[in-house]
């Protein structure tokens, strides 16, 4: 399985690493520690000699809780940082839910767009139907500043499916080639411990459609929960779980320690191809 990002093809056939960049002062992991451009495009490059595939900056925290930026930063944050990367060759990939700004990333240079909007909003299949850039559709419950108060579900798989094989039509729909869609379960975004665990358990599930999945569980509450651990003692559980997700078919995993991540699945890989 190939996926077409934009100038870019990553080739599917083993799982790929997606380096984390928030440019924001507010992530819940790195808040403020990326938030300039020079230290932001340092950090990425980093994350790229250490093995990531590509680069998600977001400008705009998602994170339960999270409040929602004017639109002018988030364009302030996120473009200079884009623009460098793609310049230096690196896969980069904008993590936004504003039509304006993924139409100023691809400008930039970004080979993908991140929704966690999964393209609902106004305009925003708009701005990537006409391009050839790769876009990752992302279940949600609810908005950030709101979705962890009290997630339910009927049954979280078979909603999550529905919805995200919904938002695959309305892509294809809109003239997206499925060569060039993901999609992500949402790990985190209006969700329990209970439903996580079983999106996780269920991946094989997700995957079957036939579309490449992403996993984002690196640093969350979640694996707080398990282990006891506050967020910056994360790392080795991010990794488990980062593990768990390609086992059951993820083809790509979205996290901040890149260069344990890259490690651990190439032991994973050498075991899986004998």
């Amino acid at each position: 399985m190939k996926l077409a990002c934009g100038r870019h093809t990553l080739d599917l056939s083993v799982p790929r690493v997606m380096g984390i960049l928030n440019v924001t002062p507010d992530s819940f992991y790195d808040g403020a520690r990326y938030a300039d451009t020079a230290s932001a495009v340092a950090h990425a490059k980093q994350m790229a000699a250490d093995g990531a595939d590509l680069i998600d900056v977001g400008g705009e925290s998602t994170r339960p809780g999270a409040m929602p930026v004017p639109e002018a930063e988030e364009l302030r944050r996120v473009v200079p940082v884009i623009e460098a990367l793609a310049a230096d060759g690196l896969v980069v990939s904008a993590d936004t839910r504003r039509p304006a700004v993924m139409r100023a990333a691809i400008a930039a240079g970004a080979s993908m767009v991140n929704d966690v909007g999964a393209l609902t909003a106004t305009g925003a299949l708009d701005a990537v139907a006409g391009t050839n850039v790769a876009v990752c559709l992302v279940h949600v419950q609810g908005e950030p500043g709101t979705m962890q108060q009290a997630p339910r579900y009927g049954d979280v798989v078979a909603e999550v499916r529905e919805f995200l094989a919904a938002r695959v039509r309305a892509c294809e729909e809109a003239s997206i080639a499925r060569e060039r869609i993901v999609v992500d379960p949402g790990f985190g975004f209006g969700k329990t411990l209970a439903h996580n665990l079983e999106l996780l358990r269920a991946l094989p599930q997700i995957a079957a459609a036939g579309y490449p999945v992403l996993a984002g569980l690196s640093r969350k509450s979640s694996l707080g929960t398990i282990t006891g651990r506050p967020v910056l003692e994360r790392m080795p559980a991010s990794v488990a779980a980062a593990l768990a997700a390609v086992s059951r078919g993820a083809s790509m995993v979205r996290v901040h320690d890149v260069r344990e991540t890259v490690d651990a699945l190439k032991v994973w890989l050498a075991i899986q191809q004998g």
